[in-house]
């Protein structure tokens, strides 16, 4: 077994949720064999053409992940591995969201800009088209070419949601659209539980709106105020209103994000971009929160 495979146990709780053969068409190759390759590239980011011959055709490998990122496999996998994630917590479920900047190797520039342009298989998500504002979650910077991405982690330090946009934009207007992709199925009948009991954020995310949103629906926000939003506050006088309650022993845990990030960098194609599709791009991210999943999963 190769440094980077799947264990026994790994595989025994991965196996379940893969697709299953197609009934038409040529059979497909092993899934371990090509989830191990997949693995290996995220681990290592080695070329797709340099993959060690252990695990098949480079080709295969490619377009294996390829597909499952398009047609939202990798997404139904980790719902699968997180379901039921937030019950050890019950109705004290926590979640912390923050962002990181992720350079895009020169390879990552250069996709064509085509709007509209589809797979040529059913199925493909529709989220890969290409569209005018920040073409394919690529920023240009004074830095160069970079990529954010936004997340979403518990208190275990897994990946909960994430969200792709160009280096360049801000984190304050990505959170409420972030905290409306958590989806956590439930292991018996019920609709997804979409709705954590706390949130937590640094002060960048401080804002009347992201307030608002996590008033209306009664999530306790956790987010420290900024310096000149408090000196406005106090400025207006009894016009400002009382200041939002803070907890400061509960923002203590808002490391857990920035260690689930640590986390997905040490997936060395998820530290650097070098796939110039978002979606593609979003699969890789995918594959490392799987591995993140598998190592730490739900009991």
């Amino acid at each position: 077994m190769k440094r980077h495979d799947l264990t026994d146990a790994e595989w025994l709780l991965l196996e379940p949720l893969l697709p299953s053969q197609t009934v038409h068409g040529a059979r497909w190759s092993d899934h371990r064999t090509v989830m191990n390759g997949i693995f290996h590239r995220t681990r290592t980011a080695t070329p797709w053409r340099d993959l060690p011959p252990c695990y098949g055709r480079w080709k295969t490998v490619y377009n294996r992940h390829r597909r499952w990122s398009l047609d939202g496999t990798w997404e139904r996998i980790l719902d699968g591995l997180r379901a039921g994630c937030n019950e050890v917590e019950g109705e004290d479920w926590t979640v912390s969201a923050d962002s990181t900047v992720v350079r895009a190797h020169q390879h990552a520039a250069g996709a064509r800009h085509a709007p509209g342009r589809r797979p040529a298989f059913k199925g493909a998500c529709k989220d890969h088209e290409v569209t005018s504002a920040g073409r394919e979650a690529l920023g240009r910077s004074r830095g160069g070419l970079s990529t954010k991405i936004h997340l979403v982690a518990d208190r275990r330090c897994r990946p909960i949601s994430r969200i792709l946009t160009p280096g360049q934009h801000a984190d304050c207007p990505k959170f409420i659209p972030l905290l409306k992709s958590i989806r956590i199925p439930r292991r018996g009948p019920g609709r997804p539980r979409n709705r954590p009991a706390r949130a937590m954020a640094d002060k960048a995310y401080s804002s009347r709106a992201n307030r608002r949103y996590l008033r209306k629906r009664n999530i306790k926000a956790v987010i420290p105020m900024k310096k000149d939003q408090a000196a406005n506050r106090t400025r207006l006088g009894s016009k400002g209103g009382r200041p939002p309650v803070f907890d400061r022993e509960a923002y203590k845990e808002r490391n857990t994000v920035e260690r689930c990030v640590n986390k997905l960098r040490q997936h060395r194609a998820v530290a650097t971009r070098y796939d110039k599709r978002q979606r593609i791009y979003q699969g890789t991210i995918d594959v490392a929160s799987i591995r993140i999943w598998l190592r730490d999963p739900v009991t």
